[in-house]
């Protein structure tokens, strides 16, 4: 086969592939509202600093993981995912990656809001139920809200955030955090050029 065959094979397979993932594109915008739900867990441990919703709280323990531990924001950022029917969090950002070793979860947020706004989808109102023993939420939830308003571009008052003691569940070692988005279809205009995935770059040299 010669060169000019085989660039013309590449080529239909790459428009193929394209017109996949337009046609992915169109099925999604037919749909005027989507909801999506995510959920995670994280453990308690020493010498870490407790971040919630992006926003950093004053308490002993901080929640392990491979990167911030920020429980909230990883089960919002599920969610959004999952209402565009994206990858999940763990295999855009996968806990095997040095890449996202200690990474802010803000970026895994900001991903989750670019593949949102590229399938023609914005926020509509987003809801929130941490449950852990402690620290007390009370006390933080309006400043979580007010960061995820600033992270989300969505109004204070279409933010939900609850919170649960973990009565009878065996878990008051954790955090466990669950999230629903509610998404809208965005006024159709010029479409923008999508920004690059955080999550498909390359590893940046050290």
């Amino acid at each position: 086969m010669d060169g000019f065959a085989r660039r013309g094979i590449r080529c239909r397979a790459e428009s193929s592939e394209d017109e996949r993932d337009e046609g992915k594109q169109q099925g999604l915008r037919g749909f005027p509202v989507r909801i999506g739900y995510g959920w995670d867990s994280h453990e308690f441990s020493s010498g870490v600093p407790l971040k919630l919703g992006g926003t950093q709280i004053p308490h002993a323990k901080g929640l392990k993981g491979h990167s911030d531990g920020d429980v909230l924001l990883h089960a919002i950022t599920d969610a959004l995912l999952g209402a565009i029917a994206a990858p999940d969090i763990g295999t855009l950002f996968s806990p095997s990656d040095a890449r996202w070793k200690g990474q802010d979860s803000v970026v895994f947020l900001a991903e989750a809001l670019r593949r949102v706004e590229q399938a023609g989808y914005k926020i509509q109102n987003m809801d929130s139920t941490l449950i852990l023993r402690e620290p007390k939420i009370g006390p933080h939830a309006d400043r979580i809200r007010r960061r995820l308003s600033e992270l989300m571009g969505v109004r204070p008052e279409s933010i939900g955030i609850k919170a649960k003691t973990p009565e009878g569940l065996g878990t008051d070692e954790a955090a466990i955090a669950h999230a629903v988005v509610l998404l809208e279809r965005a006024r159709r205009g010029r479409a923008a050029k999508p920004a690059a995935s955080v999550a498909d770059s390359p590893p940046r040299a050290r």
